[in-house]
């Protein structure tokens, strides 16, 4: 693997005990009846799709990691599909979660669209990926 990618790679393996902090956090509005969170559909199906996508994009960028350095994209284009698979696990996990940041948020504020852009950026990471490869 190229310094680039095991260095990415490295900060992708950090980011897991956030996640898990995040399930645990979520454990725990659920076992303690936190209001805002079991009482509003809304908030509740945004954050546990923050935290599902968090984890199955930071998993997928990893293995991509070691996908990236068999291709042949220029250094550039590497450096960029780099980017592109690692901003989706920051993006839609942040434009989930706060899109409903306050307990009464019955609809998801203008943030939800990081969403958007994090399936864009994904989108966009895979697609040079997948060309680099074939």
């Amino acid at each position: 693997m190229s310094p680039s990618s095991l260095s990415t790679a490295g900060v992708l393996l950090i980011t897991v005990p956030t996640i898990a902090f995040g399930g645990l956090s979520l454990l725990a509005h659920i076992m303690r009846n936190i209001p805002g969170y079991l009482d509003n559909p809304v908030r509740r199906g945004l954050w546990r799709a923050g935290h599902a996508h968090a984890g199955v994009l930071v998993l997928f960028a990893l293995v991509s990691m070691l996908y990236i350095d068999q291709t042949g994209l220029s250094e550039g284009m590497k450096s960029l599909t780099r980017i592109l698979i690692v901003a989706a696990p920051i993006l839609m996990p942040l434009g989930f979660f706060l899109s409903v940041v306050r307990p009464s948020d019955t609809k998801p504020n203008k943030l939800i669209w990081l969403v958007a852009l994090g399936g864009v950026s994904l989108g966009a990471g895979t697609l040079s990926l997948g060309i680099g490869l074939i």
